[in-house]
């Protein structure tokens, strides 16, 4: 008797908890706003059965897919929407719950934050193998949680990568305006037409700035003075709770990995010399290397190789950049380099659907072709003067000429 009762007491304890769950869901589809969507909304293949989108803390991931299961399912049991950082998943296991949902009626699994659960990667390949009418949706935070699931999700999982939002999006999501993308081509060939095309309706400077300084992530909208601090709590947590899970790290060694973020964020574009940054952070030859590249898979630093190093091999890169400039303001503060926030922001825009190498005569080689010089408005042409294919991304100017082009305008490209 006292079996069955402490069964039947747990069993009501667990419908309670999985009750607060789908509480919990509906709370969240209420709040979702879906006024201002981002465009990747359209380019993910949502009739896919397995879909993974992956992207840096703080893109808006969980927005997303709460945004489009509002724009296309009731709030109902056919469909649900979990977080695997819920206390619940520390008692219970994602695959049981995936089988009661499923067998319940459930046609869309929606899981949120699953490097946060120890066996995502084999569960998941579980649920598509076992539940072969349930569609499952999923995020996750960075490329470094993905690099040990790649067999278990392979053949499976659709994956989509999520940047932060483009100068394009952010202009939108501040003036109401639905500009589209523009290939980096079509800004080469028309950029004067589309620049006056543009600024006929907003003054596009003045939203440039803002851009450099809070645009890139999405959560700037919650509150633009608690940006930075936000900002600075993300980086803080791949430091020391992502990186160190992911590479089995001592909690000892976390100091030396934001030493080494810290020199770099202070000297972008950095041109490293290994060992002498070796010396400086106390770290390694082998040990930076590797630390290098936790940073750049987390998606805090951009690494700058020439063409014919992969991007993926350990290398040394020829410059190293924070990902973006967000990340710059927000770990220099008003001492950032604007030079060098301008650099940052071209790669960090043109690095979407472009090759972005080391140009061994300018700043950057772009699709194996063209020589972008990255400046404000005084700069000259005589660095590119007798080169093919070679343009200004002139910063301070709306409307350019010839091959001066507004820094500003390659911010549309996605």
């Amino acid at each position: 008797m006292t079996l069955i009762n402490d069964f039947t007491i747990f069993a009501l304890i667990n419908k309670a908890i999985m009750e607060r769950l789908i509480q919990k869901f509906y709370e969240k589809y209420a709040a979702t706003q879906t006024e201002t969507v981002r465009d990747i909304i359209h380019k993910i293949d949502w009739t896919n059965r397995f879909v993974g989108i992956k992207g840096s803390r703080g893109v808006g991931k969980t927005t997303l897919i709460l945004q489009y299961i509002k724009l296309n399912y009731k709030a109902d049991n056919t469909v649900l929407y979990v977080s695997l950082d819920n206390l619940y998943f520390t008692e219970n296991n994602l695959y049981d719950l995936a089988d009661q949902f499923y067998k319940k009626g459930g046609k869309l699994l929606a899981i949120d934050e699953v490097h946060r659960y120890r066996n995502w990667a084999i569960e998941l390949k579980n649920i598509y193998d076992d539940m072969p009418e349930l569609k499952v949706v999923f995020t996750v935070s960075s490329l470094l949680h993905l690099y040990k699931a790649k067999a278990d999700l392979s053949r499976r999982a659709v994956m989509y990568n999520m940047p932060g939002l483009s100068f394009r999006e952010f202009i939108n999501f501040e003036t109401g305006s639905s500009y589209k993308e523009i290939s980096f081509e079509e800004i080469l060939e028309n950029h004067v037409e589309m620049a006056m095309e543009i600024s006929k309706n907003i003054k596009p400077l003045e939203y440039f700035d803002k851009y450099l300084r809070y645009g890139y992530y999405p959560f700037y909208r919650e509150n633009i003075d608690s940006f930075n601090q936000k900002l600075s709590e993300i980086v803080l947590t791949i430091l020391e709770v992502d990186i160190p899970q992911f590479a089995s790290m001592p909690a000892s060694n976390i100091f030396y990995l934001k030493k080494l973020l810290r020199i770099i964020s202070i000297s972008v574009p950095f041109k490293p010399n290994m060992n002498s940054l070796s010396e400086r952070t106390g770290i390694s030859l082998n040990t930076m290397k590797v630390y290098i590249k936790y940073l750049y898979d987390a998606q805090l630093l951009n690494l700058l190789y020439v063409d014919d190093k992969g991007i993926n091999s350990l290398n040394k890169p020829e410059k190293i950049y924070l990902d973006n400039s967000n990340l710059m303001y927000s770990q220099v503060g008003e001492e950032t380099n604007i030079g060098n926030a301008r650099e940052t922001f071209l790669f960090n825009q043109l690095d979407i659907g472009n090759t972005v190498y080391n140009s061994a005569t300018s700043d950057f080689l772009i699709n194996n072709k063209f020589t972008i010089e990255v400046g404000g408005r005084s700069k000259g042409k005589k660095q590119i003067s007798k080169l093919k294919d070679a343009y200004i991304a002139m910063d301070g100017i709306e409307i350019g000429s010839s091959n001066s082009i507004p820094l500003w305008l390659f911010g549309m490209v996605y």
